[in-house]
């Protein structure tokens, strides 16, 4: 059994492929769209084959402004520390914003922790 895919509501679908595809080589699908209702999405492949459906629909336009119930971010393994600290710096030179770290967690892991365009967390890990 594995996980299939994560999805993702977004306001700027256009946007947030080119986020994902510049800043970890994700591979896209062509555009789904359905035009009753209004439903537009892309598949974002990860090297390791893992899949992040980012989708917008007319209608979903509700912001997370900090801790919910629910999904609280996606991880991403970069491979080491020195991979993790390049990523981190490349991020805070592109004005994308640092929540926290790098830094190793109570539970053992090396990690920051950004926001990608719309305000969602990603953890970058080893």
């Amino acid at each position: 059994m594995k996980i299939e895919h994560i999805a993702i509501w977004v306001h700027d679908l256009e946007g947030m492929k080119d986020f994902y595809q510049t800043y970890f080589n994700c591979k896209s699908n062509d555009k789904y769209y359905n035009i009753e209702k209004k439903f537009e999405s892309y598949f974002l492949t990860f090297e390791s084959g893992a899949r992040l459906e980012i989708m917008r629909k007319d209608g979903i336009n509700k912001t997370n402004n900090g801790n919910q119930f629910g999904w609280a971010h996606i991880a991403i393994s970069l491979g080491s520390q020195e991979k993790v600290n390049q990523m981190t710096n490349k991020f805070k030179n592109n004005g994308y914003t640092l929540v926290d770290g790098p830094r190793v967690t109570g539970d053992g892991y090396y990690e920051s922790v950004i926001k990608d365009p719309e305000g969602n967390l990603i953890e970058l890990t080893v």
